[in-house]
């Protein structure tokens, strides 16, 4: 044991000299940025590049971190074998690439970050560089790629406790008898979801996930559970993004946000019903012209007798049609310097619809329509754009009273964060089906006198596939245990950024691995590229999160 622990140890001492570079340059920025009242927008805005990167580096250093604190978990498990075990090699590697990464960022740019060649020296020893060339060597990867290979599509250890276990196995089945055999269908002919998979969902619970058992839900009233959420995300979206993983999304948001503002009353009544998926829910946030800039929303709410009229326009809002209510965030003071402080949250009730179009007459007069964009992926719920003319909403659907007018923006972001760790949930699953189907396909694919599994390209290239798959789990898996204990905000925020740009190239690769066939409609890994691509765009768009969220707060906290 004792190559394995000076293993860790070693990673874990180039890490530390990381965090101390990143820190290094988030003072230096914090300084060239500062305002009268703190750090200034405009400044900061001048840093833009630098930004970006120090979020990816803190994102990547942190990756790092918890994939060495489950190498080491599954280590002291295995006190008693020789040599390291699978996880472990994967979690060096990742090491290496993520130091890689974070030097190669600086090194091209040192004077954005205010650093200088002795800092760059003094981290890129030659210590360190054996360290990853050792970790990164191509028959290193490739060796990790044949035990990788030898196990037909898992990859790291889970480490999940038996609830959790359980309901994996549950909903892995749900997902691979029920989900897989419709979604190249729903995909190719843009259907709505069937109830073929919505009813056993509402049987097992599935909109009830995030809403305690006193309401209806199946969390625990005594404290949060995030793991189950995350479990679950991760099989349904192994089945189908589009069909089944990402339908947790919209009550996960609805219900966070109820719990953080709506009155007891509203909780009473609203969350038994999103529980049991009656109605479905919708997220009515996003506008034409403000995507993540959710300050600058322009839907207007005007007060009128005995509740609101809505007029304006929403876009993106996915599970419009057939949902029964959507939660909208919308302007209730005109005064648009008050930015976030003059928006309110409301619940907008509607008839269900499975087209691709609508139109909601009220007995009022007001009509909300709305017309789904086409989109090269995630299709099974269809986005909408979405028309409110007149649309009457009572007093009782004012999120939070009286009291909640002008605090809607707070119960978005607390609706959000929960949305952000649900999303890399999504990312891992659509991740492990592009896997599985990249292992299946280089073992029987053959050129040149052998399956193209045996040639060291393709080797690697599954090594770091399963890498990454499997780091991204365990960041995921460990951020949410976070969240249960009351913190992880910024951790869920990086941990989105980073597993969705990984879906990206992981299921690139999986295409690739498939050739001509990858690109063919009939090939699922067509379907799996093709979704993982809107996972760095909704939630928070990647260039959003990294500057706005991430490192904004690195910078400030500095």
């Amino acid at each position: 044991m004792t190559e394995v622990k000076n293993g860790t140890q070693e990673a874990r001492q180039y890490l530390q000299a990381a965090d101390a570079l990143i820190k290094k340059s988030l003072s230096w920025v914090k300084q060239q940025c500062a305002g009268e009242k703190g750090v200034s927008n405009e400044k900061l805005d001048a840093h833009q590049m630098a930004s970006f990167d120090l979020a990816w580096c803190a994102a990547e250093a942190t990756a790092a971190r918890f994939a060495v604190e489950y190498a080491d978990k599954l280590a002291a498990a295995a006190a008693d074998s020789d040599g390291m075990c699978l996880e472990e090699r994967m979690a060096r590697a990742f090491c290496a690439e993520a130091l890689q990464n974070i030097h190669n960022r600086f090194w091209a740019r040192p004077q954005s970050f205010g650093l200088h060649a002795a800092d760059l020296a003094a981290f890129a020893s030659s210590a360190l560089a054996t360290f990853c060339q050792a970790q990164l060597d191509a028959d290193n990867l490739a060796a990790l790629g044949r035990e990788v290979v030898a196990l037909e599509g898992d990859s790291g250890a889970y480490m999940l406790g038996d609830d959790a276990l359980m309901m994996q196995d549950a909903f892995r089945r749900l997902a691979t008898n029920v989900v897989m055999p419709l979604a190249e269908e729903i995909h190719r002919e843009d259907r709505i979801i069937p109830q073929e998979i919505l009813d056993p969902l509402t049987e097992m619970g599935c909109f009830g996930l995030s809403i305690p058992e006193r309401y209806g839900g199946i969390q625990s009233d005594d404290h949060e559970d995030n793991m189950g959420m995350i479990v679950v995300t991760e099989e349904l979206s192994r089945g189908s993004l589009g069909a089944a993983g990402s339908l947790i999304t919209r009550p996960e948001i609805l219900s966070r946000a109820l719990q953080k503002g709506g009155t007891e009353e509203q909780r009473q009544k609203w969350l038994p019903l999103v529980a049991m998926g009656d109605p479905l829910c919708a997220i009515a946030v996003t506008e034409p012209d403000t995507g993540s800039d959710v300050a600058a929303m322009r839907l207007k709410a005007s007060k009128c007798d005995g509740g609101w009229l809505l007029d304006g326009v929403k876009t993106w809002c996915t599970m419009a049609g057939k949902a029964g209510v959507l939660l909208v965030l919308a302007r209730s003071n005109p005064d648009r310097a008050l930015g976030h402080k003059g928006l309110s949250m409301f619940l907008v009730e509607k008839d269900s619809y499975d087209g691709h179009d609508f139109e909601y007459r009220q007995a009022q007069g007001g009509v909300l329509s709305g017309r789904a964009i086409s989109t090269i992926g995630y299709r099974g719920m269809h986005s909408y754009e979405v028309f409110f003319d007149n649309v009457f909403v009572p007093d009782e659907n004012l999120v939070g009273g009286p009291e909640g007018e002008g605090k809607g923006f707070y119960f978005t972001m607390a609706g959000f964060a929960g949305g952000r760790i649900q999303t890399a949930a999504r990312a891992i699953g659509v991740m492990q089906a592009a896997f599985e189907r990249a292992v299946s396909y280089a073992g029987e694919r053959k050129a040149f006198g052998k399956p193209i599994g045996e040639y060291q390209l393709t080797l690697v290239k599954l090594a770091r596939m399963a890498t990454l798959l499997t780091v991204s789990r365990q960041f995921t898996y460990a951020v949410g245990r976070l969240m249960d204990e009351g913190s992880g905000q910024m951790e869920a925020s990086m941990v989105k950024l980073f597993t969705c740009r990984t879906a990206e190239w992981l299921t690139r690769e999986a295409l690739q691995i498939h050739g001509g066939m990858g690109y063919a409609e009939e090939s699922p890994v067509s379907r799996y590229f093709l979704d993982a691509r809107v996972l760095s765009i909704f939630e928070g768009a990647e260039e959003t999160l990294a500057l706005k969220v991430i490192a904004r707060s690195l910078i400030d906290a500095a």
